[in-house]
């Protein structure tokens, strides 16, 4: 009994000291260094217009209105892009509720744009793997661009300019794809005039 008193306290204290290190001090100093160095990255990239938050750049938000271009679905329940529920469908690509889907999308786009023939990118039908993910390829926006410049009498130059200075390509040229930020892209469009 001795003994293992003389275990226990040692045991405790360090048990104590890590606790507070790993679970204190180092959260508390990366977070004061991410602050200090990258100050709107650490708090969330939050997009501010006129003083009031409209968004993330790193979510993905439910623009259904034609007269925006809207982003890949999303998984999430019990509404689209809710952080708090991030995740995928998990549904295989034999998976009929995925076949189905799938068509209900294709259908809603089509029936935004009839006129609109050419084949619809991937990413305006499935979802992401966290179902927030807030950008689309060009291919998605410029799939989009005649709908959005016809619905907001808008000349499709200026549309395509919109998508072409919001297109972000890969970082450092190499790693990842081109995309382009659904938020910033109809910030943009709704300064239009």
């Amino acid at each position: 009994m001795n003994n293992n008193g003389n275990i226990v306290r040692p045991v405790l204290v360090v048990f104590a000291l890590l606790s507070a290190l790993t679970g204190l001090i180092y959260p508390m100093a990366v977070t004061g260094a991410a602050k200090a160095a990258f100050p709107s990255q650490a708090a969330g990239s939050l997009i501010v217009l006129d003083g009031t938050t409209v968004g993330s750049r790193l979510i993905g938000q439910n623009f259904s209105d034609p007269k925006h271009f809207w982003g890949r679905p999303s998984a999430t329940a019990p509404q689209p892009y809710n952080a708090t529920a991030s995740g995928g469908s998990n549904q295989g690509p034999l998976n009929p509720a995925l076949t189905d889907a799938v068509k209900a999308r294709v259908e809603a786009l089509r029936a935004a744009d009839p006129g609109n023939t050419a084949p619809v990118p991937v990413d305006l039908v499935t979802a992401s793997a966290s179902g927030l993910d807030p950008d689309i390829s060009p291919a998605a926006a410029q799939y989009q661009a005649a709908r959005v410049a016809r619905v907001r009498g808008v000349p499709i130059e200026q549309v395509n300019a919109l998508i072409a200075s919001n297109t972000q390509a890969p970082l450092f040229g190499l790693l990842g794809e081109s995309r382009v930020n659904v938020l910033s892209l109809n910030i943009a469009l709704d300064k239009v005039k």
